[in-house]
């Protein structure tokens, strides 16, 4: 029995030592990006563009094999051309989120002893529409940043831009942005220069190059007038970075809504040209027997078709006997349900996770009643949220710097500010719906008239208006209001006893 234990011992071990797993070798991977982030850039910059010709010409030129298959890259047959159509869906997206975004913000509010210069610069800058374009660029490039300077002979007041992603590069240090670097290119009697700004906290430092050689400032007249580094109050830029989106190719810059769907936005396009390629190849055909064309009347001569009005195939007569002569239209079959769940199939990927089909116009599950409309609405609910996320965290820090220039300049003491960025709601129920909601929460006994007044009026109504509102639902309830004793009222001893 003990030398049957001692074979047993002697398999177990055998069988560990067997089943021993050996680690896997590292592995090496090596990946060529087919863009950086300024061609990247100015590829979304076509897509927004929208333009067919554009679009053909950029596909055919970029590298990488994966780009020479897809439908804009595609060269035909000769002989078996295809109309290339674009749908204009990219841009139609980013104008519509921008209109939406900026639809709902409601006045810059910063502190009264600000406010009047505040507008006033405002107003100078065009701030709001300023606003819509940087949203716009944004969302199409990735990212940007809004530029603070001055020129006397344009305005008194600071000049607000903004100036988008191909156009600048950002400076970390330590994830904390330490600069931000604005090109501009400028041409001079045939030549070509750039501009490189510079920008930050307490400084802005410029420099002009041509064909990569750093020239003097004065060495055309775009740039004579600037110096080579100006200083003032380390407390602030004069430069603020924007981005809805981080990148997950190039850190510390933005992500364009473009950038995962420009696969399926090419898809789209291929689906609705092949149907309208089908539509054409379809249209009805006429044949007609030599001895009923029509002819003219005076001359006898066979009438040459129109395209318009009067397109046939000629058909010679046949000769058989018992034949008739005969005019066949022959009516090709076009799987146009078949096209149809493709279009709709590549329309929905293309707009997945960025905006709902129905923001944009757009009903493909035929569903009219008002709450399947709100629901379809989250998709556009969602990005929106993350745009105005984004410009709450961005503009407070603009205006202050915008004020503190402006301090700067007029030779003023700096101080900080203290800036409001309301936005109003988006696709929120009817004001009925909200009536009877806020009615039945009353009755019910979870909600006050404050709370009622409150989830009514929301920021439509400002807060003394919503103050006078209670007070009057109140005295129309019969409800009053008594003002509690003081505690010395309280404890006062009766002199009498």
């Amino acid at each position: 029995m003990r030398v049957i234990d001692n074979m047993a011992e002697k398999v177990r071990r055998s069988i560990r030592t067997f089943l021993r797993i050996e680690p896997a070798q590292k592995g090496y991977f090596q990946i060529q990006e087919t863009l950086d982030y300024d061609s990247n850039a100015l590829k979304n910059r076509i897509w927004y563009r929208g333009d067919s010709d554009e679009l053909e010409q950029l596909y055919k030129t970029m590298p990488g094999s994966a780009n020479q298959s897809r439908f804009w890259a595609a060269v035909p047959t000769p002989g078996r051309e295809i109309r290339k159509i674009h749908t204009g869906l990219p841009s139609m997206i980013v104008d519509i989120m921008a209109a939406i975004v900026m639809a709902d913000m409601n006045e810059i509010k910063v502190s009264d002893e600000k406010s009047d210069i505040w507008k006033k610069i405002c107003k100078d800058n065009e701030i709001y529409d300023m606003l819509k374009q940087a949203v716009t660029d944004t969302l199409v490039i990735g990212d940007g940043a809004f530029k603070i300077s001055f020129d006397s002979e344009i305005s008194k007041y600071p000049i607000v831009e903004f100036i988008s992603g191909e156009n600048i590069d950002i400076v970390y240090t330590r994830g904390r942005v330490k600069e931000i670097v604005f090109r501009t290119e400028c041409r001079h009697q045939y030549k070509s220069y750039v501009l490189e700004e510079r920008y930050g906290r307490g400084y802005v430092m410029s420099a002009l190059f041509c064909g990569g050689k750093t020239v003097p400032l004065r060495s055309i007249p775009q740039t004579e007038n600037l110096e080579e580094k100006i200083t003032f109050s380390s407390s602030f830029m004069l430069a603020i970075p924007f981005k809805i989106y981080h990148s997950n190719k190039w850190k510390g810059r933005g992500k364009s809504i473009y950038d995962t769907k420009a696969d399926n936005f090419d898809a789209l396009d291929e689906a609705w040209s092949q149907w309208m390629d089908a539509l054409r190849k379809g249209r009805a055909k006429e044949y007609i027997p030599l001895d009923v064309l029509p002819r003219n009347p005076q001359t006898g001569e066979v009438l040459r078709p129109n395209p318009f009005d009067n397109a046939y195939i000629e058909q010679e007569a046949s000769l058989s006997e018992g034949t008739n002569s005969e005019i066949k239209v022959v009516q090709p079959a076009i799987p146009h349900e078949s096209y149809l769940a493709t279009y709709i199939t590549a329309l929905d990927l293309c707009l997945q996770g960025i905006i709902s089909p129905s923001t944009l116009g757009i009903d493909t599950k035929k569903l009219d009643n008002a709450e399947a409309q709100r629901e379809k609405e989250k998709a556009t609910l969602y990005t929106r949220n993350n745009i105005v996320e984004a410009l709450q965290n961005t503009l407070p820090v603009l205006v202050d710097a915008v004020l503190k220039a402006y301090d700067t300049a007029n030779q003023m003491p700096l101080e900080d500010v203290k800036v409001e960025v309301p936005f109003g709601e988006y696709a929120n129920p009817s004001f009925e719906s909200q009536v009877e909601t806020v009615t039945k929460g009353k009755q019910g006994g979870i909600m006050s008239i404050e709370a009622s007044v409150e989830e009514l009026y929301g920021d439509s109504k400002d807060e003394e208006w919503k103050a006078e509102e209670v007070l009057r639902l109140k005295a129309e309830q019969g409800i009053e209001t008594l003002e509690e004793p003081e505690l010395a009222q309280e404890i006062q001893p009766n002199m009498t006893e």
